[in-house]
């Protein structure tokens, strides 16, 4: 196959910075202005950080959004399958002759210079979302919030900051605190922040960083509340009540999420038949995502066979959740993850809910921690572990043994991008 011009001008991307994350706005900002300040030209921007359910809360928001007849802009990261996934232009994949010519663009302006490839890319965004008509823009934290490179709109049309756990401590800081505080260098002066539920540690670092920005606040438990009753979605805040199908994205923590996007959509002015398509229209890959078609579910033959991204121990809580509320069925797990991750504290909620687990490492991931390390971290908080060379051989082995197993390839996005690359 020949290589996407595209691929070829993020590989030279890669090469501008001899570390993958190095946490500033001095590069973008000189990047952007040599841009002639896209970021000023956006659409009305909701700018996301969070830990966990950054990228499902933007799911839903743009599902209620494009409900209403609106184009939206979004950005999310890392991609899946292909960079083109983290660049939506009014509701469409940037195309591949669109995303040359802005990185190309970036890429000269840039010239030559230090800068990662997770903020070159970002410009390449913004420009592309500055020169396309939309009615909003949706920009996701790739890491962190306060010198995070999406952190450059100078005022937002609202923030939101999703439920905040311990990751990334070797960036944000070791404590809940710390990271709360990264996560809240979002939050700017006057523009009001939906808020979803945090431990009281990290609310008290949002309402005071909020306080400090005299940005108001809607936030969970104070200003709206969400829950299910009866099969339905109930949410209710100062406006009024919404009774409302469960969410398409799957898993208890999600009700949480939605009830983030809820509120946003309520803020932005959106009525009840927005919210509802927020809540049946979202998509988003690897999060609990049932495989159905490829070579992989070919191999599975009459397994269940799913997918998710989370890495991380709060992660691997919701997980847990979502495992316990399926019908009953043998579970086993084909997990490979990184070797930054809290492994021990991912996969301790995920034991009582599984059979066995098999190790396999990242294809391709430096970073992949490997099958033997994997394999040890399952055993030591007793689930019954195995290790293989890859995600297919992992899936025979279990068929071989119990044809009508579940089968859930989980522990890291990289992971699971690629596997929807394979499987595709």
């Amino acid at each position: 196959m020949t290589k996407a011009r595209s691929d070829a001008i993020l590989d030279r991307m890669m090469a501008l910075h001899p570390k993958i994350i190095d946490l500033t706005l001095d590069r973008v900002w000189r990047l952007l202005a040599a841009l002639d300040d896209p970021q000023d030209r956006l659409p009305p921007v909701i700018h996301i950080a969070g830990t966990n359910g950054k990228g499902s809360t933007q799911a839903m928001i743009r599902a209620g959004l494009e409900g209403a007849g609106k184009a939206v802009h979004a950005y999310t990261s890392p991609h899946l399958a292909r960079f083109h996934e983290r660049i939506r232009l009014a509701g469409e994949l940037i195309s591949e002759d669109h995303l040359t010519e802005v990185l190309d663009e970036c890429y000269a302006r840039n010239g030559g210079v230090n800068i990662t490839y997770f903020e070159i890319t970002t410009c390449a965004a913004l420009l592309a979302f500055a020169r396309t008509p939309a009615d909003f823009t949706l920009l996701e934290v790739g890491l962190g919030g306060r010198l995070d490179a999406t952190n450059v709109i100078a005022k937002p049309a609202l923030s939101v900051i999703t439920p905040v756990s311990i990751d990334h401590e070797q960036f944000l800081g070791n404590t809940l605190a710390k990271i709360a505080g990264e996560k809240a260098g979002i939050i700017k002066r006057g523009v009001p922040v939906v808020v979803g539920p945090q431990e009281d540690e990290a609310m008290e670092v949002i309402e005071a960083v909020a306080a400090r920005h005299g940005a108001p606040l809607i936030a969970h438990g104070q200003h709206w509340h969400v829950y299910e009753e009866r099969g339905r979605l109930i949410f209710q805040d100062e406006t009024g009540l919404l009774d409302l199908p469960m969410p398409a994205l799957i898993g208890a923590h999600q009700v949480q999420n939605a009830g983030a996007a809820l509120a946003a959509l309520r803020h932005l002015g959106m009525d009840e038949a927005a919210c509802e398509a927020a809540m049946t229209r979202a998509q988003w890959p690897a999060r609990m995502q049932r495989l159905k078609t490829g070579p992989l579910v070919e191999a599975a033959a009459g397994a269940e066979l799913w997918l998710d991204g989370g890495h991380n121990a709060a992660a691997g809580v919701a997980l847990a959740e979502v495992l316990k509320g399926l019908p009953k069925r043998p579970t086993h797990l084909i997990c490979g993850m990184l070797n930054t991750k809290d492994v021990r504290g991912y996969m301790a909620p995920l034991a009582p809910h599984v059979e066995s687990l098999t190790a396999i490492s990242i294809p391709g991931e430096a970073a992949t921690l490997s099958a033997e390390e994997t394999e040890a971290a399952a055993k030591s908080v007793g689930i019954n572990a195995s290790r293989a060379e890859d995600a297919l051989s992992a899936l025979e082995a279990i068929v071989a043994e119990d044809a009508s197993a579940r089968v859930l390839i989980c522990g890291s996005l990289y992971l699971a991008g690629n596997i929807l690359r394979e499987n595709g």
